[in-house]
């Protein structure tokens, strides 16, 4: 099998990572817990998306592959999703009977999550269900653990579905809990890579 090759996406990739993250997340365990709707998760998953996108491509700090059968979105030191963007988003989509729900566990995130000088964010990582299974979200967090290894750097992230879990500790990510949501709709999962030198 041929290893996918990663590169960092540029302006006029924006389109398909959008693509390819919504069809990554599709069954996704947290978002189609607020997002129940199939007509409902169209419509708003991609402006969620858009929330930590233009940020991540912006930075450089996007990454792709090929023909960007995965994408993998961070957020370096120093940089933030659009809040306001996320905030007007969710006000217009989320359920009123689960808002609450849903800010409570994004204010657990928010506990978790470390807010050291050098800590990198991941908030998205997905691969197209046509191109599951070829080793491509693993050569996504190959290429990112690299380079985090070069800077000595801290990574932060959570996983929205437990069946993730395993991969991120193959690349060196820790559990630092489990966090039930949504009546038993699930489990998430933040964890912590720490710093290590190449």
């Amino acid at each position: 099998m041929d290893i996918p090759q990663v590169r960092q996406a540029e302006p006029a990739d924006r389109a398909a990572v959008l693509s390819t993250i919504t069809l990554a997340f599709v069954a996704d365990p947290v978002n189609r817990w607020y997002l129940k709707d199939a007509d409902r998760f169209l419509t708003y998953f991609p402006k969620v998306v858009e929330a930590f996108l233009d940020h991540s491509i912006e930075a450089g700090t996007c990454y792709v592959t090929g023909s960007v059968e995965g994408a993998a979105i961070w957020l370096p030191p120093g940089v933030s999703g659009n809040d306001a963007s996320m905030e007007a988003v969710l006000a217009e989509a989320v359920p009123p009977a689960i808002m609450a729900d849903l800010g409570a566990l994004f204010a657990q995130f928010e506990n978790y999550h470390p807010h050291d000088d050098d800590c990198w964010y991941l908030p998205l990582i997905g691969v197209d269900p046509a191109h599951q299974g070829k080793g491509i979200g693993a050569a996504l967090m190959k290429h990112k653990t690299a380079l985090l290894d070069e800077l000595g750097a801290l990574a932060y992230l959570e996983s929205s579905t437990p069946r993730n879990v395993p991969l991120y500790q193959r690349f060196g990510f820790e559990i630092m809990d489990e966090i039930p949501f949504g009546n038993g709709a699930g489990i998430v999962t933040p964890m912590l890579r720490q710093r290590r030198t190449a």
